[in-house]
Protein backbone atom coordinates (compact mmCIF):
# COMPACT_ATOMS: atom_id res chain seq x y z
CA UNK A 1 0.00 0.00 0.00
CA UNK A 2 1.37 3.43 -0.95
CA UNK A 3 1.69 5.85 1.96
CA UNK A 4 0.81 9.49 1.35
CA UNK A 5 2.39 10.75 4.56
CA UNK A 6 6.06 10.01 5.20
CA UNK A 7 6.50 7.42 7.95
CA UNK A 8 9.11 9.66 9.55
CA UNK A 9 6.50 12.25 10.57
CA UNK A 10 6.02 12.04 14.33
CA UNK A 11 3.52 13.56 16.73
CA UNK A 12 6.18 15.92 18.06
CA UNK A 13 6.57 17.38 14.55
CA UNK A 14 2.83 18.00 14.37
CA UNK A 15 2.56 19.50 17.85
CA UNK A 16 5.48 21.85 17.24
CA UNK A 17 4.08 22.93 13.86
CA UNK A 18 0.63 23.64 15.30
CA UNK A 19 2.14 25.74 18.07
CA UNK A 20 4.20 27.70 15.52
CA UNK A 21 1.00 28.30 13.55
CA UNK A 22 -0.73 29.63 16.68
CA UNK A 23 2.21 31.67 18.01
CA UNK A 24 3.49 33.14 14.70
CA UNK A 25 7.12 33.16 15.91
CA UNK A 26 9.62 30.43 16.73
CA UNK A 27 10.57 32.02 20.05
CA UNK A 28 6.95 32.30 21.21
CA UNK A 29 6.26 28.69 20.22
CA UNK A 30 9.37 27.61 22.11
CA UNK A 31 8.22 29.42 25.26
CA UNK A 32 4.87 27.66 25.17
CA UNK A 33 6.35 24.20 24.55
CA UNK A 34 9.36 24.62 26.80
CA UNK A 35 11.80 24.10 23.91
CA UNK A 36 14.69 26.17 22.63
CA UNK A 37 14.34 28.16 19.42
CA UNK A 38 16.92 25.97 17.60
CA UNK A 39 14.94 22.85 18.58
CA UNK A 40 11.71 24.41 17.28
CA UNK A 41 13.41 25.46 14.04
CA UNK A 42 14.91 21.99 13.55
CA UNK A 43 11.56 20.27 14.08
CA UNK A 44 9.87 22.59 11.56
CA UNK A 45 12.63 21.99 8.98
CA UNK A 46 12.33 18.22 9.48
CA UNK A 47 8.56 18.32 8.95
CA UNK A 48 8.86 20.47 5.81
CA UNK A 49 11.44 18.03 4.47
CA UNK A 50 9.28 15.00 5.20
CA UNK A 51 6.16 16.59 3.69
CA UNK A 52 8.08 18.01 0.75
CA UNK A 53 6.67 21.52 0.84
CA UNK A 54 7.32 24.80 2.69
CA UNK A 55 4.77 25.27 5.46
CA UNK A 56 5.61 28.83 6.57
CA UNK A 57 7.17 31.96 5.19
CA UNK A 58 8.34 35.14 6.87
CA UNK A 59 6.25 38.30 6.76
CA UNK A 60 8.14 40.96 8.65
CA UNK A 61 8.92 39.53 12.10
CA UNK A 62 6.17 36.94 11.97
CA UNK A 63 5.79 33.52 10.40
CA UNK A 64 2.77 33.10 8.14
CA UNK A 65 1.44 29.79 6.89
CA UNK A 66 1.74 28.97 3.21
CA UNK A 67 -1.24 27.48 1.38
CA UNK A 68 0.25 24.04 2.08
CA UNK A 69 0.74 24.98 5.70
CA UNK A 70 -2.90 25.98 6.07
CA UNK A 71 -3.98 22.60 4.73
CA UNK A 72 -1.61 20.74 7.06
CA UNK A 73 -2.80 22.76 10.07
CA UNK A 74 -6.48 22.05 9.40
CA UNK A 75 -6.03 18.31 8.90
CA UNK A 76 -3.44 17.96 11.69
CA UNK A 77 -5.82 19.43 14.27
CA UNK A 78 -8.53 17.02 13.20
CA UNK A 79 -6.08 14.10 13.29
CA UNK A 80 -4.87 14.93 16.80
CA UNK A 81 -8.45 15.28 18.00
CA UNK A 82 -9.26 11.86 16.52
CA UNK A 83 -6.23 10.28 18.20
CA UNK A 84 -7.26 11.79 21.54
CA UNK A 85 -10.78 10.46 21.00
CA UNK A 86 -9.45 6.98 20.22
CA UNK A 87 -7.40 6.93 23.41
CA UNK A 88 -10.41 7.97 25.48
CA UNK A 89 -12.68 5.47 23.77
CA UNK A 90 -10.47 2.67 25.08
CA UNK A 91 -11.21 3.70 28.64
CA UNK A 92 -14.34 3.31 30.69
CA UNK A 93 -16.26 6.59 30.78
CA UNK A 94 -19.04 7.63 33.14
CA UNK A 95 -22.64 7.54 31.94
CA UNK A 96 -22.83 11.32 32.13
CA UNK A 97 -20.09 13.89 32.04
CA UNK A 98 -19.66 17.56 32.85
CA UNK A 99 -17.51 19.86 30.76
CA UNK A 100 -16.18 22.91 32.60
CA UNK A 101 -15.91 25.97 30.36
CA UNK A 102 -14.60 29.39 31.35
CA UNK A 103 -15.80 32.30 29.23
CA UNK A 104 -14.30 35.75 29.01
CA UNK A 105 -16.73 38.61 28.27
CA UNK A 106 -15.77 38.90 24.59
CA UNK A 107 -17.35 35.53 23.72
CA UNK A 108 -20.13 35.37 26.33
CA UNK A 109 -22.89 37.33 24.63
CA UNK A 110 -22.74 36.36 20.96
CA UNK A 111 -20.09 33.89 19.85
CA UNK A 112 -20.43 31.19 22.48
CA UNK A 113 -24.25 31.18 22.67
CA UNK A 114 -24.19 30.27 18.96
CA UNK A 115 -21.71 27.47 19.74
CA UNK A 116 -23.94 26.17 22.54
CA UNK A 117 -26.93 26.26 20.19
CA UNK A 118 -25.08 23.98 17.80
CA UNK A 119 -23.96 21.75 20.69
CA UNK A 120 -27.54 21.28 21.92
CA UNK A 121 -28.89 20.82 18.40
CA UNK A 122 -26.51 17.91 17.86
CA UNK A 123 -27.56 16.24 21.12
CA UNK A 124 -25.63 17.34 24.18
CA UNK A 125 -23.66 14.40 25.57
CA UNK A 126 -22.60 16.23 28.72
CA UNK A 127 -23.68 19.13 30.89
CA UNK A 128 -21.77 22.33 30.21
CA UNK A 129 -20.76 23.94 33.50
CA UNK A 130 -20.09 27.47 32.27
CA UNK A 131 -18.29 30.07 34.36
CA UNK A 132 -17.72 33.70 33.41
CA UNK A 133 -15.22 35.98 35.03
CA UNK A 134 -12.00 37.92 34.73
CA UNK A 135 -8.98 36.59 32.89
CA UNK A 136 -6.88 35.89 36.04
CA UNK A 137 -9.83 34.18 37.76
CA UNK A 138 -10.50 31.81 34.86
CA UNK A 139 -6.80 31.16 34.29
CA UNK A 140 -6.46 30.00 37.90
CA UNK A 141 -9.51 27.76 37.45
CA UNK A 142 -7.92 26.24 34.34
CA UNK A 143 -4.56 25.60 36.01
CA UNK A 144 -6.33 24.06 39.02
CA UNK A 145 -8.28 21.80 36.61
CA UNK A 146 -11.59 23.20 37.84
CA UNK A 147 -12.49 23.93 34.21
CA UNK A 148 -11.43 22.05 31.07
CA UNK A 149 -11.31 24.94 28.65
CA UNK A 150 -11.09 28.74 28.64
CA UNK A 151 -12.45 30.67 25.65
CA UNK A 152 -11.65 34.31 25.02
CA UNK A 153 -8.65 36.53 24.40
CA UNK A 154 -5.24 34.92 24.06
CA UNK A 155 -3.27 34.98 27.33
CA UNK A 156 -0.05 37.00 27.46
CA UNK A 157 3.13 35.18 26.46
CA UNK A 158 4.32 35.19 30.09
CA UNK A 159 1.19 33.29 31.11
CA UNK A 160 1.42 30.56 28.46
CA UNK A 161 3.71 28.13 30.29
CA UNK A 162 1.98 24.76 30.41
CA UNK A 163 -0.90 25.96 28.22
CA UNK A 164 -1.99 25.52 24.60
CA UNK A 165 -3.86 28.22 22.70
CA UNK A 166 -5.87 27.56 19.53
CA UNK A 167 -6.68 30.65 17.47
CA UNK A 168 -10.30 31.09 16.37
CA UNK A 169 -10.68 34.65 15.05
CA UNK A 170 -9.50 38.24 15.37
CA UNK A 171 -11.55 40.59 17.54
CA UNK A 172 -11.35 44.41 17.58
CA UNK A 173 -11.68 46.70 20.58
CA UNK A 174 -14.25 49.44 20.06
CA UNK A 175 -15.33 52.64 21.78
CA UNK A 176 -19.12 52.72 22.12
CA UNK A 177 -21.58 55.44 23.09
CA UNK A 178 -25.35 55.56 23.10
CA UNK A 179 -26.89 55.99 19.65
CA UNK A 180 -27.98 59.61 20.28
CA UNK A 181 -24.74 60.69 21.95
CA UNK A 182 -24.07 64.40 21.17
CA UNK A 183 -20.48 63.68 20.04
CA UNK A 184 -21.26 60.51 18.08
CA UNK A 185 -19.97 62.03 14.82
CA UNK A 186 -16.99 63.77 16.43
CA UNK A 187 -13.39 62.63 16.51
CA UNK A 188 -12.12 60.40 19.29
CA UNK A 189 -10.13 63.16 20.99
CA UNK A 190 -13.19 65.43 21.17
CA UNK A 191 -15.30 62.59 22.59
CA UNK A 192 -12.71 61.90 25.29
CA UNK A 193 -12.56 65.56 26.29
CA UNK A 194 -16.33 65.81 26.60
CA UNK A 195 -17.39 62.39 27.92
CA UNK A 196 -16.92 60.29 31.06
CA UNK A 197 -14.65 57.32 30.40
CA UNK A 198 -15.44 53.64 31.08
CA UNK A 199 -12.55 51.19 30.72
CA UNK A 200 -12.03 47.45 31.20
CA UNK A 201 -10.42 46.53 34.54
CA UNK A 202 -6.61 46.50 34.77
CA UNK A 203 -6.52 42.70 34.78
CA UNK A 204 -8.39 42.54 31.44
CA UNK A 205 -6.21 41.44 28.50
CA UNK A 206 -7.25 44.45 26.40
CA UNK A 207 -6.58 47.11 29.04
CA UNK A 208 -2.88 47.57 28.21
CA UNK A 209 -3.57 48.19 24.53
CA UNK A 210 -6.38 50.63 25.35
CA UNK A 211 -4.09 52.57 27.70
CA UNK A 212 -1.44 52.72 24.95
CA UNK A 213 -4.05 54.00 22.49
CA UNK A 214 -5.16 56.73 24.90
CA UNK A 215 -1.55 57.73 25.49
CA UNK A 216 -0.96 57.98 21.72
CA UNK A 217 -3.87 60.47 21.56
CA UNK A 218 -2.35 62.55 24.35
CA UNK A 219 -4.58 61.22 27.14
CA UNK A 220 -2.00 59.23 29.10
CA UNK A 221 -3.15 58.74 32.67
CA UNK A 222 -6.74 59.76 31.94
CA UNK A 223 -8.70 58.37 34.86
CA UNK A 224 -11.87 56.42 34.05
CA UNK A 225 -15.09 57.07 35.89
CA UNK A 226 -15.82 53.32 35.95
CA UNK A 227 -13.90 50.14 35.21
CA UNK A 228 -15.93 47.16 33.97
CA UNK A 229 -16.11 44.52 31.26
CA UNK A 230 -19.59 43.40 32.32
CA UNK A 231 -22.22 43.87 29.61
CA UNK A 232 -25.20 44.58 31.87
CA UNK A 233 -23.40 47.29 33.83
CA UNK A 234 -21.45 48.84 30.95
CA UNK A 235 -24.47 48.95 28.66
CA UNK A 236 -26.59 50.49 31.40
CA UNK A 237 -24.00 53.20 32.10
CA UNK A 238 -23.59 54.09 28.44
CA UNK A 239 -27.35 54.20 27.76
CA UNK A 240 -27.96 56.38 30.83
CA UNK A 241 -25.14 58.90 30.26
CA UNK A 242 -22.72 60.46 27.79
CA UNK A 243 -20.02 57.95 28.75
CA UNK A 244 -17.75 56.29 26.19
CA UNK A 245 -16.86 52.65 26.87
CA UNK A 246 -13.80 50.87 25.48
CA UNK A 247 -14.62 47.18 25.21
CA UNK A 248 -14.20 44.15 22.92
CA UNK A 249 -16.74 44.28 20.12
CA UNK A 250 -18.03 40.81 20.89
CA UNK A 251 -19.38 42.02 24.23
CA UNK A 252 -21.62 44.69 22.67
CA UNK A 253 -22.18 43.34 19.14
CA UNK A 254 -25.89 42.70 19.66
CA UNK A 255 -26.47 46.25 20.97
CA UNK A 256 -24.53 47.76 18.07
CA UNK A 257 -26.51 45.70 15.55
CA UNK A 258 -29.77 46.74 17.23
CA UNK A 259 -28.84 50.43 16.97
CA UNK A 260 -28.76 51.01 20.73
CA UNK A 261 -25.03 51.68 20.80
CA UNK A 262 -22.76 53.27 18.21
CA UNK A 263 -19.02 52.83 17.61
CA UNK A 264 -16.77 55.88 17.49
CA UNK A 265 -14.09 55.27 14.80
CA UNK A 266 -10.72 54.74 16.47
CA UNK A 267 -8.42 54.95 13.47
CA UNK A 268 -6.20 52.21 14.91
CA UNK A 269 -6.00 48.58 13.83
CA UNK A 270 -3.54 47.43 16.51
CA UNK A 271 -6.36 47.27 19.07
CA UNK A 272 -7.46 43.97 17.54
CA UNK A 273 -6.41 40.73 19.22
CA UNK A 274 -6.65 36.97 18.95
CA UNK A 275 -9.63 35.11 20.39
CA UNK A 276 -9.43 31.37 20.86
CA UNK A 277 -9.47 28.34 23.13
CA UNK A 278 -6.93 27.81 25.92
CA UNK A 279 -6.38 24.43 27.57
CA UNK A 280 -3.73 22.74 29.67
CA UNK A 281 -0.95 21.37 27.49
CA UNK A 282 -1.40 17.63 27.01
CA UNK A 283 -4.78 17.55 28.79
CA UNK A 284 -6.95 14.62 27.74
CA UNK A 285 -10.43 15.95 27.05
CA UNK A 286 -13.55 13.83 26.71
CA UNK A 287 -15.68 13.49 23.58
CA UNK A 288 -18.20 16.18 24.65
CA UNK A 289 -15.42 18.72 25.16
CA UNK A 290 -13.93 17.84 21.76
CA UNK A 291 -17.39 18.21 20.21
CA UNK A 292 -17.67 21.66 21.76
CA UNK A 293 -14.28 22.67 20.43
CA UNK A 294 -15.23 21.45 16.96
CA UNK A 295 -18.42 23.53 16.99
CA UNK A 296 -16.39 26.56 18.11
CA UNK A 297 -14.06 26.07 15.13
CA UNK A 298 -17.02 25.77 12.78
CA UNK A 299 -18.54 28.98 14.14
CA UNK A 300 -15.21 30.78 13.77
CA UNK A 301 -14.93 29.58 10.16
CA UNK A 302 -18.42 30.89 9.55
CA UNK A 303 -17.35 34.28 10.87
CA UNK A 304 -14.30 34.28 8.60
CA UNK A 305 -16.36 33.33 5.53
CA UNK A 306 -18.86 36.16 5.90
CA UNK A 307 -21.37 35.15 8.60
CA UNK A 308 -19.99 38.22 10.30
CA UNK A 309 -19.58 38.44 14.02
CA UNK A 310 -18.77 42.09 13.55
CA UNK A 311 -20.29 45.11 11.88
CA UNK A 312 -18.97 48.03 9.92
CA UNK A 313 -16.99 50.14 12.37
CA UNK A 314 -16.54 53.09 10.04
Amino acid sequence: MDLVIHPGVKLRHIRVFLQIADSATLSAAGQVLGLSQPAISKSLAELEGLIGAPLVHRLGRKLVLTAEGEQVRRHAREALASLDAAARAARAVPAHQTVGVGLLPTVSTRFFPAVIGRYMQQGARATLAVETGSHPFLLRKLRDRQIDLMIGRMPNAAEMEGLEFEFLYEEPVVAVVRADHPQRRAGMAEVLRASPLVLPPHEAIIRKSVDEYLAALGFAGLRPAVETSTLALGRGIVLASDAVWFISLGVVQNEVDAGQLACIPLGATYLSGAVGMTRLRGAMLGEPALDLMRYARERALGVASGQSLHTDLG
